[in-house]
């Protein structure tokens, strides 16, 4: 199981399980996908929390195993992504990201499509979007959530350099909601995806909030329409 469901009272807990770094391989992203897919469906009614096991949220695509990979299903995988994206923002309730270590390229991408984002207060995890220093381009997905989350200067900074930082400094750039002590993390989640739930409005708002970016992931993920597809081999 790449992708581990359990839950505390109405609270559906998503947990990345993919050793040592929740690296996302085709196996990995189809399993995401599915399983953004049924909570959509369900719609837990205190919310979704998205975490990873071990020390790390997720180190974004394996790019071992993706390099190992034959032309068509290095393709698969590109259009795999974008739909796994689709996925989590068509989840109508609230989506909380418990960051408990590295989120790097698709990790951080998987972060900034939850509502909310609670992250550990230390100097262990490093967030960032590595991908020019890796190498590979971003999908189509992928590049409309860092768009419509991030400010052009940021996203800029960020993805042209390669910069990898803190959860401090992600906190102070207001790309993270808050920090906490590692052991208080889930719990943490939890509370905050409850209090989201329980506001009556949420849903609506989120939908006039984040539904054209919802709506746009879905165009994509139906069609396959993937730009950059030619530079993945």
């Amino acid at each position: 199981m790449t992708v581990i469901t359990s839950r505390v009272d109405e609270t559906l807990l998503l947990t990345i399980d993919r050793p040592p770094v929740n690296a996302l391989d085709l196996d990995a992203i189809l399993a995401l996908e599915q399983a953004f897919a049924a909570a959509a469906e369900e719609a837990p009614r205190n919310g979704v929390v998205l975490t990873g096991g071990g020390q790390a949220f997720s180190a974004g695509v394996d790019t071992r195993a993706f390099a190992g990979y034959a032309r068509d299903q290095r393709h698969a995988m590109v259009r795999a992504i974008s739909r796994m994206v689709a996925r989590l923002l068509a989840i109508p309730v609230p989506v909380v990201a418990a960051i408990n270590g590295h989120a790097l390229g698709g990790g951080f991408v998987l972060m900034l499509g939850c509502d909310h984002r609670i992250a550990i207060d230390g100097d262990a995890a490093k967030l960032g979007m590595t991908e020019a220093q890796a190498g590979i381009p971003f999908p189509a997905g992928p590049l409309e959530v860092m768009r419509h989350e991030l400010s052009p200067e940021l996203l800029r900074r960020l993805t042209l350099t390669s910069a990898v930082l803190r959860t401090r400094e992600c906190h102070e750039l207001r790309i993270l909601d808050t920090l906490c002590a590692a052991e208080d993390l889930q719990s943490a989640a939890i509370v905050a995806a409850r209090s989201l739930a329980a506001q009556p409005g949420f849903r609506a708002v989120k939908r006039q909030i984040r539904g054209g970016l919802a709506e746009r992931l879905a165009d994509l993920a139906s069609t396959g329409h993937e730009p950059s597809l030619g530079a993945f081999g």
